[in-house]
C-alpha cells in the first residue's frame, strides 16, 4: 500500500463533504417526507429525521432558519423541506442541512389539530365548568403577545381609552415561529404564578393556519388551563379558532375585542353613576316631600295647635259618659220598679186572705182542709177560717 495514498478520517470526511457541496442538485435540494425524532436544542438548533415508507435521512435546522417558521414542527407531520446535503465530519454522518420548511398541505396541519384538540377535551381541558368569570373592576391586565405587532398596539388603545385606571403588564414573546409556543407558554405561567395580573390576554392579530400555529400547541393549551388568573384568548380573527381558544375562560374575536371584554367602560360607567345619582336624588326629594306634608297635615291638628284642647275633649267625653250612666240607671230603675209592681200584683190575686174578705171561710178537720162536705160525719169538730181569725164548729 502506497504511503502517499493513506488518508486520516478527517480527511476522507472532509473530502466527501467537499463533493457533495459541489454536486448542483444536492447544494439546493427539495425533498419531502415525515418528520420523526425531534430534538430541539437549548443552542436554538433542531435535529430530526425525514423519512417515507423506504428509507430516512438525518437532517438540521438552525436556530436562524428555525426562527423563520410559521408552524410548530411535530413527529407524524409530513412537511417539504429545502435545503442542501453535506457531511457532518464528526461523525462522518450526511445530512440535509434545511433552510425552509412547510407543511405538505393544510390537510395534515387540520388533521394534528383535531387530534391534540381531542386528546385534550377528553382531559377535561374545555369542560365549561372550569371556566371562572372575568373580575370585574381589574386593576392590572397582563398581555402576551409580539411587542411590536399591531396587536399590542390595539389592546393598549382600548384599554387606554375604556379604562385608563388599569395597569397594563406586558410579556413580549415571539406569536409564530418554533421557539413561540415555549415563550407564549412561559410568560402565561410568570404572569399566573407571580400574580401580576388580575386578568390576562393571550394572543395576537390574524394570519394563515401557520401564522397561528403557536397557539395550537399542547404547552399554551395547558398553561392556559392552568393559569390562577382568568384568561382571555384573542387570536386571528372572528373566524380563526385555536386550542388556546377552547383551553381559554373567555375568546375573543380580535384582539381589541378582548381588551374591552377585560375592563369595563369608565365612560359608561361614569354615565350610569350619574343616572344612578340622579334617580336616587329624585327619589330622596319625592319621599322629603311626602314626609313634609305628612308633617303639616300632623301638626295642623287641634291637638298640636290648642294646649287645653285635650283637656276639654277628655272632660267632654267624662260628661258624656256620666249622662249615659245616669240614663241607663234611671231606665234600668224604672224597668225593675214596674217589675216589681207587676209582681206585687200578683201576689195580690193570689192571697187567699183576700178570698176570705169576701166573706168565704175554709174549714179545717185536724188542721186539714175540707174539700168536700161527704168527708164529714155529725158530730165530728172543725174550725172555720175566716179572714179575721177562727171559729170551732161541731157537724150537726
Amino acid at each position: 500500500m502506497d504511503a502517499s495514498t493513506v488518508l486520516t478520517v478527517w480527511q476522507v470526511n472532509n473530502y466527501a463533504k467537499a463533493i457533495l457541496s459541489e454536486d448542483m442538485l444536492l447544494s439546493d435540494i427539495t425533498v419531502t417526507g415525515e418528520l420523526s425524532g425531534i430534538k430541539r436544542h437549548s443552542s436554538g438548533h433542531m435535529y430530526f429525521t425525514l423519512k417515507d415508507d423506504r428509507c430516512s435521512i438525518s437532517a438540521a435546522m438552525f436556530k436562524w432558519q428555525r426562527q423563520t417558521l410559521r408552524f410548530v414542527p411535530e413527529d407524524g407531520m409530513q412537511v417539504v423541506v429545502r435545503g442542501k446535503v453535506t457531511l457532518y465530519e464528526q461523525t462522518g454522518q450526511y445530512q440535509i442541512v434545511v433552510s425552509s420548511m412547510q407543511p405538505s398541505g393544510i390537510g395534515e396541519l387540520y388533521a394534528a389539530l383535531e387530534r391534540l384538540k381531542a386528546k385534550l377535551e377528553s382531559e377535561g381541558l374545555f369542560d365549561p365548568a372550569r371556566k371562572r368569570p372575568l373580575p370585574e373592576f381589574p386593576q392590572r391586565i397582563g398581555v402576551v403577545t409580539s411587542p411590536t405587532g399591531a396587536a399590542v398596539r390595539d389592546i393598549i388603545n382600548v384599554l387606554g381609552r375604556r379604562y385608563p385606571l388599569a395597569e397594563v403588564v406586558l410579556c413580549p414573546v415571539q406569536v409564530q415561529g418554533d421557539e413561540a409556543p415555549a415563550q407564549i407558554a412561559a410568560a402565561v405561567n410568570r404572569l399566573s404564578s407571580g400574580r401580576l395580573c388580575d386578568v390576562m390576554i393571550v394572543g395576537r392579530g390574524g394570519g394563515s393556519i401557520e401564522d397561528l400555529w403557536a397557539f395550537n400547541d399542547e404547552g399554551v393549551a395547558r398553561a392556559v388551563a392552568a393559569s390562577s388568573v382568568p384568561v382571555i384568548s384573542a387570536v386571528g380573527h372572528e373566524t380563526d379558532f385555536t386550542i388556546c381558544d377552547f383551553a381559554a375562560d373567555l375568546r375573543a374575536p380580535t384582539p381589541s375585542a378582548a381588551a374591552e371584554l377585560a375592563v369595563p367602560d369608565m365612560y359608561a360607567l361614569q354615565e350610569r353613576i350619574d343616572y344612578l345619582g340622579e334617580q336616587l336624588r329624585a327619589k330622596m326629594e319625592a319621599r322629603l316631600d311626602r314626609d313634609e306634608l305628612r308633617l303639616n297635615i300632623i301638626s295642623a291638628r287641634p291637638c298640636f295647635t290648642s294646649p287645653t284642647y285635650g283637656i276639654e275633649q277628655q272632660a267632654q267625653r267624662v260628661d258624656m259618659a256620666l249622662s249615659r250612666i245616669e240614663g241607663a240607671f234611671a231606665r234600668q230603675l224604672a224597668e225593675q220598679e214596674k217589675r216589681l209592681s207587676v209582681c206585687a200584683g200578683q201576689m195580690a190575686a193570689l192571697n187567699p186572705f183576700a178570698v176570705l174578705s169576701r166573706g168565704y171561710c175554709v174549714a179545717y178537720q185536724d188542721e186539714k182542709p175540707v174539700s168536700h162536705a161527704a168527708s164529714l160525719s155529725s158530730g165530728d169538730e172543725i174550725s172555720l177560717q175566716f179572714s179575721d181569725g177562727r171559729a170551732n164548729c161541731r157537724v150537726i
